[in-house]
């Protein structure tokens, strides 16, 4: 019998989508701003369009983690799934991002880095949040002898929620009446809260890896098992590398810096592992997911390599506060997490609309401009952010405007190559949203 039931994955998947698209707009009107700063200056500035485009990309990620949650628990329990605690969910984050955007629009600030909205904004996320854990947790208890991903999702979601309100902790005077303490907590923050969603989404590429494969070899294995407690150890400890720039304890740098250098090498080699059990997989369909997969995987080793650099205090003097810092973002943001959403989300519609999924040119050249295009606008930040990192400890430099204006030429690379990922990736959501709405089709088990 035809499940009645909403479909709550592919709810979440659509509202990321159309989040994610919101993030595409608002990034080229920023980058046009940054290039040219006098345009619609007077409608909305660069000061509202940079913190609408994170946010925004925040939203896509969370939402886009949360949709691959769903798909898991759907397939792992089906139609068990509590309609109203997914609805209230889903109802807050509506809340939430309606709210956070009017006052962007207004004018309205009054947040944190990354968190730029006013408080009070925060609370419906924290308890759809909340919601999200009771409902993770009545059907997980349910079953025993978890894979590797089952453990990463309780962790990231767990912990998402505790970094969340950790994030807030300036609200009070005890915290921020101390600048290094207010500054190492926010910083220390925004690393630790990145490591809770990469537990979300790394633990959902295992979840695909298995269903792709039609084993559980890589779910139970005690490779997989390695890297999640280096992830969870990184989760811990990785925020040390945040703080190069602030005075604190020297031991605190060095462990920062050994922490950043561990966990993504297990996760590549899983992956490069994983490419043989792709040959027993016998449903061509699984090509798309298998494709957004492997880009996330080379993404991975980009990044890995920057984060090198990155991570020896030494160069983060030069690099931080840089556009070397928004490349390691993006690539991070882009690379890795979208492409992992994308492969997750590749798997739930492919069973509304099979035939449309399946590779087809236009899909094909859409996914290589996507990566071409990222390459070229991560390698553009990068060499903006080396040259200005030079400008900053120069005891002899120019006026910042002078600066800028021997920028401009890589801004107007990212700039360019930002126009064709925002098409190539508006054109992937395109034909996940019509598979929204595509007829399902009978099962044939």
């Amino acid at each position: 019998m035809e499940n009645k039931q909403t479909n709550f994955a592919k709810l979440f998947f659509s509202t990321a989508m159309v989040v994610l698209f919101g993030a595409i707009i608002y990034g080229i009107w920023a980058a046009i701003s940054y290039i040219y700063p006098g345009f619609l200056k007077t409608q909305l500035g660069f000061i509202a369009l940079r913190p609408m485009h994170a946010s925004a990309a925040l939203f896509w990620i969370l939402l886009g983690a949360t949709a691959a949650v769903y798909e898991g628990l759907n397939y792992l329990f089906p139609n068990q799934i509590n309609q109203k605690i997914a609805w209230m969910q889903w109802g807050l984050w509506v809340i939430a991002i309606l709210g956070i955007f009017t006052s962007y629009f207004l004018g309205q600030f009054g947040g944190r880095e990354y968190w730029e909205f006013n408080p009070y904004w925060a609370l419906p996320i924290a308890l759809a949040w909340l919601l999200f854990i009771v409902q993770f947790f009545s059907l997980m208890r349910k079953r025993s002898n978890w894979p590797v991903y089952m453990y990463m999702w309780m962790t990231g979601i767990l912990f998402f929620l505790f970094t969340f309100a950790e994030g807030y902790l300036w609200l009070f005077p005890y915290f921020r009446k101390e600048l290094i303490t207010d500054l190492t907590i926010q910083w220390k923050v925004n690393g630790s809260m990145v490591g809770s969603w990469n537990q979300i989404i790394y633990g959902s590429s295992f979840y695909l890896m298995d269903r792709i494969t039609g084993n559980e070899k890589v779910g139970h294995s005690k490779l997989a098992f390695a890297m999640y407690f280096l992830g969870f150890f990184n989760l811990c400890f990785n925020w040390g590398h945040h703080v190069y720039t602030l005075p604190t304890e020297p031991y605190i740098r060095y462990f920062g810096y050994v922490v950043s250098m561990t966990e993504w090498v297990i996760f590549i080699k899983i992956i490069y592992d994983w490419k043989a059990d792709w040959q027993q997989a016998t449903m061509h369909l699984y090509n798309i997911p298998y494709r957004f997969i492997m880009a996330a995987n080379a993404w991975v080793f980009l990044n890995l390599f920057l984060a090198l650099f990155m991570s020896i205090p030494a160069i983060n003097l030069y690099t931080h506060g840089t556009h070397v810092t928004v490349a390691h973002s993006m690539g991070t943001t882009i690379g890795i997490n979208t492409m992992i959403i994308f492969a997750m989300a590749f798997m739930a519609y492919q069973k509304n609309n099979p035939k449309d999924l399946k590779e087809k040119i236009w899909l094909r050249r859409f996914f290589w401009t996507m990566q071409i295009s990222l390459l070229v606008f991560w390698l553009a930040l990068i060499s903006a952010g080396i040259q200005k990192g030079f400008w900053q400890l120069d005891a002899n430099k120019n006026a910042f405007g002078d600066m800028m204006l021997a920028l401009k030429p890589w801004f107007l690379i990212f700039f360019v190559s930002g126009i064709t990922l925002g098409i190539s990736i508006s054109g992937v959501l395109f034909q996940l949203l019509k598979a929204q709405f595509a007829k399902p089709i009978k099962s044939s088990n």
